[in-house]
């Protein structure tokens, strides 16, 4: 039975969202029960550059205003802090903390073992078959997590905690 685009787009938002749903529940149990989605992405942003909230909302395709509430809660919770500019005391650059670094070690850890759990599911070569067709058909271009026609990207090359 053949199926449409449409449920081949599902597949891939339900596959998407079963990792993330079930990284969320395991980062709670390891004790950061309030990160979110958005946080991670964010963090990854700012690793890669987006050392402003304005630069942030660029990246994730949201309002100045909204970038700053999450840097707020991310300051709040301790995973980013932000300084003075050396070059414009007006300007505050925004950095991961140490803390912010050990939540996406966390989620790196958890999320390869998630992948080790569809390995046994369906197979090793089945999940390295599906990462590189994966990889072709999304080709080199950054990663969006945006809706349809924004343009928040996140590059996925060294963008890993402590640029592993």
């Amino acid at each position: 039975m053949s199926r449409s685009g449409a449920d081949l787009a599902l597949l891939l938002l339900g596959g998407f969202r079963s990792l993330v749903d079930d990284a969320v529940t395991e980062l709670a149990a390891h004790g950061y029960p309030d990160v979110r989605p958005v946080h991670d992405f964010a963090m990854r942003a700012i690793v890669a550059g987006a050392d402003s909230a304005s630069e942030l909302g660029r990246r994730l395709s949201v309002t100045k205003q909204s970038a700053a509430k999450t840097i707020a809660v991310l300051q709040e919770r301790g995973y980013v802090s932000s300084e003075p500019d050396p070059r414009d005391a007006r300007r505050k650059r925004l950095q991961v903390t140490e803390l912010g670094h050990d939540v996406m070690r966390t989620g790196e850890a958890i999320f390869d073992q998630l992948r080790a759990n569809w390995e046994r599911r369906i197979g090793a070569a089945a999940v390295e078959t599906m990462e590189r067709q994966l990889a072709m058909l999304v080709g080199a271009k950054p990663v969006r997590f945006d809706t349809p026609g924004g343009s928040a990207v996140v590059d996925l090359v060294d963008v890993r905690p402590g640029g592993q």
